[in-house]
């Protein structure tokens, strides 16, 4: 079953024939793929910036790391996403006639 995630740097779409190994790197910027800046759990808002409760500290969040709860996560960049919206529509709202 293949997997595929956004790389949290580049925001590139990566495709893995299998589950994403500790030592994979996206291929357009290097970057380390199993990273929590990749994963479904990450949310800066909680502690840890992790939802997943049972996972260990990690500090570096884009450097590989060996969580056992890593899943990637679905889609874009969805922060930077979310942050584009709620600009335009805060643009929108207070826009001069």
């Amino acid at each position: 079953m293949a997997t595929s995630l956004h790389c949290f740097n580049c925001n590139k779409e990566l495709t893995f024939p299998g589950n994403v190994g500790r030592r994979d790197e996206c291929p357009h910027c290097r970057s380390d793929v199993h990273v929590c800046k990749n994963c479904e759990h990450y949310d800066v808002k909680v502690y840890n910036e992790c939802r997943e409760t049972q996972a260990d500290v990690v500090r570096e969040k884009d450097r590989a790391n060996f969580c056992d709860y890593f899943t990637p996560r679905k889609g874009a960049n969805s922060a930077e996403d979310k942050k584009a919206a709620l600009r335009a529509a805060a643009e929108a709202l207070f826009k001069k006639k």
